[in-house]
Formats: structure tokens, sequence, C-alpha cells
């Protein structure tokens, strides 16, 4: 049986169109590349940024303000420049929080302050009033509560203290230092 160029043509033809049918079906098929990365521009700035959470009695109960607000939807953070907050809930001492710059979670109840963090505690009949500075704060205003990982300086009438992380309960009035803690009494006063 000889095979002239005239019946192999067809069959080379068909070999030929499959190829490339199992070709073009595997390009479709593949997984697309990942997409480039994103670029982290803000979709949203507000200048003079307020925010009030109210109580169930209408009053108000956290303030938070800042110079600036930027939001990213690339990750859907929020960025504060300036940032300001002021707790004022019943029955416990007003608790003003000011830094350079600040993150709010998505949710909006935890606040992550960064650069000259500085935390003032009014007083009251039972507690005098205090000031804390730091470089990093995160706050969770739903449980009154603020902590930090780095270096705290506390200062307080006649007391002064530091330490390397410390957690402060505004409800329960309880302050817990972790680390290399060192503090100075002054024993005049009454």
């Amino acid at each position: 049986m000889k095979f002239s160029s005239a019946r192999l043509f067809p069959l080379l033809l068909m070999l030929t169109l499959a190829l490339l049918s199992f070709w073009l079906e595997r390009l479709v098929r593949e997984e697309p590349q990942p997409p480039a990365q994103r670029r982290h521009d803000p979709d949203y700035v507000v200048e003079g940024f307020n925010m009030v959470e109210y109580s169930r009695a209408g009053m108000p109960v956290t303030t938070l303000s800042a110079a600036k607000m930027l939001h990213f939807p690339d990750d859907d953070s929020t960025d504060l420049l300036a940032p300001r907050a002021m707790q004022t809930k019943p029955e416990e001492p007003r608790l003003t929080l000011s830094a350079e710059r600040g993150t709010l979670s998505q949710d909006g109840n935890e606040i992550f302050l960064y650069d000259n963090v500085l935390v003032l505690r009014e007083g009251t009949t039972a507690l005098p009033g205090s000031q804390l500075r730091t470089s990093f704060l995160h706050v969770v205003s739903q449980r009154s509560l603020v902590r930090s990982d780095r270096e705290v300086q506390i200062t307080e009438q006649g007391r002064n203290l530091s330490a390397r992380g410390m957690e402060y309960d505004n409800q329960a009035g309880q302050l817990t230092l972790h680390a290399q803690v060192r503090g100075v009494y002054d024993g005049k006063l009454k």
C-alpha cells in the first residue's frame, strides 16, 4: 500500500488542527496570572474628621477626631493624622488620648495610636489625675481598655512610673505594668 501526498495531506491537516485545538483549549483553561500589585491609594479623604458614639440615653460616650482621615480600599484600612479621642462613660474617669498618627480598625471599635501618644485621665474624688506617654497604644473602646507593649511613662501627683508594656482597664480602674518597672514615690504627700 502506497501513501501518496494526496492521501497524506488531509491526514496531516487533521492532525495539525487537532494539536492546535488541544493547545488552544489548554491556553484557555490555564490559571490566570495573579494581578499586578494593587496600589495603596485612598478612595476618600476627610479633612476635619469627627465621629461620636452615643449611649442609649443619647449622651456622647466616645468622640474620635482627626485632622485628616484616609480610607484605603485595597486593604479596607483607615489612617488618621493627628487623632484625638475622648471617652466620657458614666461613672468612669474621663480619658483623653492624642497622637501624631493612628489607624482605625474595620469595625471602628479599636484604635491604634503611634508616635508621641499622650493619655490624660481626669482626676476624681478617689483618684488623682494622671498622664501616660508612650510611642504606641492599642485602644479597645468597647471595653475601656488601653494597652501597649512599648516603653511607658506614667505621671501622677507625687508618683512617677516607667515600664515596658502595660494594660489599663478604665472600668475597673486597674493598671498592670508588664516588665522593667521602675517607680518614684514622694512620701511627703498626704
